[in-house]
């Protein structure tokens, strides 16, 4: 990577396991299925998909000194990522283990990232010529309290919009007090709940809960909807954008598809109403691969699904 990277991502990178039923799931017992390992996170996911869009895109995370590590690494590199900065632990590497349904959708995961704890304010800090020069930062809940404060207070001293994912129900409570220095964030409605406190039921009360986000000082609030599509709000506009009808391989990373689709779109100074149908496109081709990150994404790809 020539010069400062566009974005700065900071987050998980883990090793995926996942699982998927061929008939309706049945608990306490064995389920026949197809199961499959892939590098993951929703930082490292999304920062694979900004740089398969040509983004040039910095990774700050951590990865074990172990099999997984190494392949993470690898196969971030090989995406185009920036992986220089990533710290290389001697604990083991971060993973992610989920059961899909017959449909592909998640039903049930459990995450070990006790790793994401090394990636500590001061590392962020001492990194800080990264964010500084970039266009905007990414950022997911996995990483602590403590690491999301400082990284909010670089890049908001530099002038830097940050978007972030909350990752989990579980998570989404640690970003309640930032609401005012988020530029972007991209809950599902359960997260969404937890951040607004306003009860979400269907894609009107999603477009009043994005709203409230705003009210709450949050550039762009997007609620994604799976598959009723999303719902968006700035201090100008709002709005719906359906999904898009598809085979739906595996939904794994396919909401970090999306957040990588509207950052693109920001970053090269699209208007909202623009980026956010980018975003659904993106998810829309991630939805038809069986890995987390479409192999062949690109921005032509992109365009050929893009919802009018």
């Amino acid at each position: 990577m020539k010069g400062f990277p566009q974005v700065v991502v900071i987050g998980a990178a883990t090793m995926d396991t996942k699982g998927r039923a061929e008939k309706p799931l049945v608990l306490a017992t064995s389920n026949p299925g197809q199961i499959r390992i892939s590098a993951g996170g929703v930082g490292r996911n999304v920062a694979e998909n900004l740089a398969r869009l040509g983004v040039p895109t910095l990774l700050l995370s951590a990865v074990g000194d172990d099999e997984a590590g190494r392949h993470i690494l690898e196969v971030t590199a090989a995406g185009g990522v920036d992986v220089s900065q990533v710290i290389v632990s001697h604990s083991h590497s971060a993973a992610y283990l989920a059961v899909l349904d017959e449909k592909g959708a998640m039903r049930l995961s459990i995450d070990d990232m006790a790793i994401i704890e090394e990636v500590t304010p001061r590392y962020i800090y001492d990194r800080r010529r990264f964010i500084r020069g970039a266009k905007m930062v990414v950022m997911d809940a996995n990483l602590s309290p403590a690491a999301i404060a400082s990284a909010l207070r670089v890049a908001t001293k530099a002038g830097v919009p940050v978007c972030v994912d909350p990752v989990s129900v579980a998570l989404a409570p640690r970003l309640k007090d930032h609401l005012s220095y988020l530029s972007l964030i991209t809950p599902n409605p359960q997260e969404a709940e937890v951040l607004s406190e306003s009860p979400i039921r269907d894609r009107f009360e999603a477009t009043a809960a994005a709203r409230k986000l705003v009210s709450l000082g949050v550039g762009v609030a997007i609620i994604t909807l799976a598959e009723e599509g999303l719902c968006y709000a700035t201090s100008q506009e709002k709005g719906h954008i359906p999904a898009i009808d598809c085979e739906v391989a595996d939904a794994t990373g396919a909401g970090d598809a999306l957040t990588a689709g509207v950052v693109y779109g920001l970053v090269n100074d699209f208007p909202i109403s623009e980026a956010v149908r980018l975003g659904v496109s993106a998810a829309t081709l991630t939805l038809t691969s069986v890995d987390t990150v479409c192999p062949d994404l690109s921005l032509e790809r992109l365009y050929d699904r893009l919802v009018i």
